[in-house]
């Protein structure tokens, strides 16, 4: 299996994503999918230096040319991803299928301006909201926890504060 865990963090790498989560689903490594991080040499840098384990910051269009050969890895991968509206173009515009992986698991989202505040640092537009929908019907679960013991719910629960 080369991916062993599917996350939406508007942090993407962090302490808590390397330690935390990586006792409970086994990684070798992180795939981080962002155009603007992967674009930006600082950003990038500062990405790939926040955990021990291989790391990768790639575009879309990359991501998109790889991700038979990320599936065909014996390494297994965090997928993580800023936005939801990146994981939807990964899992179901890319129609990407990260082996036995049904559940994304959604982190922090920054409280702004026009997001609906569904928990301590998990605020989302209604953009972020569609993408969620489109995740969903795509046969994945969307559940909203910061960490592991910190589970505020699936997207069933909160679907209606978008329209759904």
């Amino acid at each position: 299996m080369a991916i062993s865990f599917v996350r939406i963090d508007d942090r993407m790498i962090h302490g808590l994503i390397t330690v935390r989560w990586g006792k409970e689903y086994p990684m070798d490594g992180i795939i981080a999918v962002n155009d603007k991080a992967a674009n930006n040499p600082i950003l990038k840098e500062a990405y790939m230096a926040a955990s021990d384990k291989k790391t990768f910051v790639w575009t879309l269009d990359h991501f998109d040319k790889v991700k038979d050969k990320v599936l065909n890895s014996a390494t297994k991968y965090f997928l993580i991803t800023k936005s939801p509206q990146d994981m939807k173009k990964i899992l179901v515009d890319m129609n990407f299928k990260p082996g036995d992986i049904k559940t994304v698991v959604v982190g922090p989202g920054n409280d702004r301006d026009n997001a609906v505040k569904l928990g301590d640092n998990q605020s989302f537009t209604q953009e972020e909201g569609d993408a969620f929908e489109a995740i969903e019907k795509a046969g994945y679960k969307v559940e909203f926890a910061l960490l592991p013991d910190q589970r505020i719910g699936s997207w069933d629960k909160f679907k209606s504060r978008f329209g759904y």
